[in-house]
């Protein structure tokens, strides 16, 4: 007798062969043939799937996440400002001396760096940095290159006025006021050391009026700073948080860590200035000798009767300040009614002045004030 099968059992029989077939070919097949893995599942009910949790052998899954750029600090920020404000005006400068030796006449090369202070092509420098020259080629941030020229050099102050003439207007950097600076802020320094190139470094104003002793020379009332100066920084910029420049790069303790030096840009704006217009600078002369600045903690440590002011060290025998009666120990406290509150103060105002010209100098002795008249006479270069 034959089985006879019902239909309700072929039914049963046809969903198993297909849900094995599911089975079959979205979990078994791709692990053995990958590329049926991207291949579309048949559709089925939207069923939700609970997600297991991972055992402990099993490694967490982890999502990777794109990640985005790092949110600057406020310093950050301020000091790119102020190299995207100052570098542009930063020159590299490469020099080529005639140099005799014992063997004889040889040339010499050398590096700086300088600050463009117009857009017609004046850039102020260190003298050290040109001295001797006879080939200068200024090379800005764009990587154009000119030939300089010197307009004038004072080597007093060891400061240095070239120019190129370029086709283009040239990025001009705005010249601050270096006689507000306070002792602790920040300080950027920007140059071409080691002929590296533009190179940025910060740190802050370490101290003020500070005096070193070069070659022959005595450079007084520079601005310290640990912000790193290298050989090749000379003649460039010294910025501060608003991205003016406060001071042009001058030197280096060598021997020492963080000790660099800058001279302010009142003092160098005023040599920059004469240099331009004459050629050289004509410094007035008074004869004394700084011996350091009077301020409300000073006043109160020598009980002084004024809290600002310059103190007299020293006087030069026959000079016009010893003739006008000026002693050791006077307090100098105006110039010809302006008053004078540190060292920058005294050197911006005499050098409004010219050599020969009469000025009525305000002084403290013995707590009482009085007023003499000085005859000006002329620095030797």
């Amino acid at each position: 007798m034959r089985n006879r099968t019902s239909p309700g059992t072929i039914l049963t029989v046809l969903l198993f062969i297909v849900a094995g077939a599911v089975v079959l070919g979205n979990s078994v097949l791709p692990q053995y043939f990958p590329g049926l893995a991207g291949r579309a599942a048949p559709e089925a009910p939207a069923t939700p799937t609970p997600t297991p949790a991972p055992s402990p052998s099993s490694p967490p899954a982890t999502t990777q996440t794109p990640a985005g750029p790092t949110p600057l600090v406020s310093e950050e920020s301020t000091i790119i400002k102020v190299v995207e404000r100052v570098r542009p005006a930063v020159v590299n400068i490469d020099t080529v001396a005639q140099v005799q030796t014992v063997f004889g006449v040889f040339p010499q090369q050398g590096a700086g760096s300088g600050v463009i202070v117009s857009p017609n092509g004046y850039i102020l420098t260190n003298n050290h940095v040109v001295e001797n020259a006879q080939q200068i080629k200024v090379t800005l941030l764009s990587g154009k290159s000119y030939a300089g020229k010197i307009v004038g050099t004072d080597r007093f102050s060891d400061l240095a006025v070239i120019k190129v003439d370029a086709p283009e207007s040239l990025p001009a950097a705005q010249l601050g006021q270096a006689s507000s600076l306070r002792v602790g802020q920040m300080a950027v320094a920007i140059g071409n050391p080691f002929g590296l190139g533009h190179t940025v470094t910060v740190g802050v104003v370490s101290a003020l009026n500070r005096s070193i002793q070069v070659p022959g020379l005595v450079i007084e009332n520079l601005i310290q700073t640990d912000a790193a100066i290298n050989p090749g920084n000379s003649g460039g910029a010294l910025a501060d948080s608003a991205g003016a420049v406060i001071g042009i790069n001058t030197a280096i303790v060598q021997q020492a860590q963080g000790i660099g030096f800058a001279i302010p840009i009142d003092t160098a704006r005023a040599i920059m200035d004469q240099l331009i217009s004459r050629g050289h600078v004509t410094r007035p002369f008074v004869g004394i000798v700084w011996g350091g600045d009077v301020d409300a903690n000073i006043a109160r440590q020598y009980n002084l009767p004024v809290d600002r002011g310059i103190i007299v060290r020293e006087v030069e025998a026959n000079g016009p300040a010893a003739r006008a009666g000026i002693r050791p120990g006077d307090i100098v406290i105006s110039v010809d009614g302006s008053p004078v509150n540190n060292w920058n103060d005294f050197i911006r105002q005499l050098f409004t002045k010219r050599p020969g010209q009469r000025v009525r100098i305000g002084i403290v002795r013995d707590g009482s004030r009085r007023t003499v008249d000085v005859t000006l006479g002329e620095r030797s270069q």
